[in-house]
């Protein structure tokens, strides 16, 4: 399992790419819930991160074969 750093390195990687490479997605960064938990003070752990990166890989991997 990823550290929290490494996991926090990768979703910048990763969403930087999508800011960069494929600009038209960029507002679906926004609307995945799991960036804005639903309590007042969230902890942010090592699964959320990973759920949160995967969820961005998804994004990509189904957008990039029709797109390219």
């Amino acid at each position: 399992m990823k550290t929290e750093k490494e996991l926090n390195e990768a979703i910048l990687k990763i969403t930087s790419k999508i800011n960069n490479e494929y600009p038209e997605l960029s507002k679906y960064l926004l609307e995945i819930p799991i960036t804005i938990p639903e309590v007042s003070s969230p902890e942010i752990n090592n699964k959320i991160l990973t759920d949160y990166y995967e969820t961005l890989e998804n994004i990509l991997k189904k957008y990039i074969p029709n797109h390219n």
